[in-house]
């Protein structure tokens, strides 16, 4: 990647007066993130996180009563993306619109936050965050993160206790996650919870998700099945990540949150392993206030314009953005 030349701000893809009118017809009326993948099913998968409907007070989260969903989950056909990402169905209750799609446990468990998507061998793979709780912006602590499994194109979940990474002190390398899938393996950037820690690589054969204790873990040289001896393939902060690869290009992209630089960051390297580019800011939080997220469209992976989903905390919804790439 030789650089970019321009990002032009498309338009809503949730909220009032979005292509898809989502608080008209799913009864989402605020939401955040949009991870994306591709469900090898002729739809893009788009998970959402905390979700609110009726009552929503029109500016950040909240409040519960507002029909709170921990998370939905959205399809889309879309490939006009030029004129905004359309959504053509939920993941719904009997009335239409949209239910929570990831199960959420009590206790501890004030929501469950999905991270990374995958379509393997017909079953969708979702890595997601179980939070404890927030604190400052950019900071939190999860009780674990997981892989929940989907055989029925993402009606249902299961979350195996199997697949599992415990965060017992907080420092886990993987509570935050973007997947990858080439040469037989899935691949998992991962990072601390919140926004300020480095990112680490692990892989899995495919035959053995979504089994945590199948990982090994990049180590700088070599592969290892200890996290402990895991190197970080990417100095911090990296938030939210996502990651894909660009056919013409040849290189991986990576796009994430940085919160030092104050916006969402790309980058760019021959092998998930690195090294990866400095990178550069495609949406600044000076134009976009409290912009976060950042997930490649993965059907954009395949020439000049590359498009991607972004959020923002005020307005609480999610917008598509176009980044044009200067390809060699």
């Amino acid at each position: 990647m030789t650089g970019v030349s321009e990002t032009t701000w498309i338009g809503p893809v949730t909220g009032a007066g979005s292509p898809s009118r989502t608080d008209e017809r799913f009864g989402i009326h605020a939401t955040d993130l949009g991870v994306t993948w591709d469900g090898a099913d002729g739809r893009v998968y788009v998970a959402f996180g905390d979700t609110y409907g009726e009552g929503w007070g029109g500016s950040g989260p909240g409040p519960a009563d507002a029909d709170w969903r921990r998370n939905t989950l959205a399809y889309s056909s879309d490939r006009e993306l030029s004129t905004g990402l359309r959504l053509d169905g939920v993941v719904a209750r009997p009335d239409g619109t949209a239910r929570q799609a990831l199960p959420s446990g009590a206790g501890s468990e004030v929501t469950v936050i999905p991270n990374s998507g995958v379509a393997v061998n017909g079953k969708q793979y979702l890595h997601y965050m179980s939070v404890r709780r927030w604190g400052r912006p950019g900071v939190w602590r999860t009780n674990y993160a997981g892989i929940a499994v989907s055989d029925d194109g993402g009606y249902t979940w299961d979350k195996p206790r199997y697949a599992r990474w415990s965060n017992w002190w907080g420092r886990d390398r993987f509570q935050l996650g973007a997947f990858a899938s080439t040469g037989g393996r899935v691949y998992l950037l991962g990072t601390t919870n919140g926004r300020y820690g480095e990112a680490y690589l692990a892989r899995a054969e495919l035959a053995e998700l979504p089994e945590t204790r199948a990982f090994e873990y990049w180590t700088g040289t070599g592969w290892s099945r200890h996290q402990g001896a895991a190197a970080a393939v990417l100095d911090g902060p990296v938030g939210e990540m996502s990651v894909g690869f660009h056919t013409v290009l040849g290189r991986w992209l990576l796009m994430h949150l940085d919160e030092t630089r104050r916006g969402i960051v790309l980058r760019s390297a021959e092998h998930l392993t690195g090294p990866w580019t400095p990178g550069e800011v495609v949406v600044s939080g000076d134009e976009y206030p409290a912009v976060y997220g950042g997930f490649l469209h993965p059907w954009s992976l395949d020439g000049p314009d590359l498009y991607y989903l972004v959020s923002q905390w005020g307005p609480y919804n999610v917008y598509l953005a176009r980044t044009r790439l200067l390809l060699d």
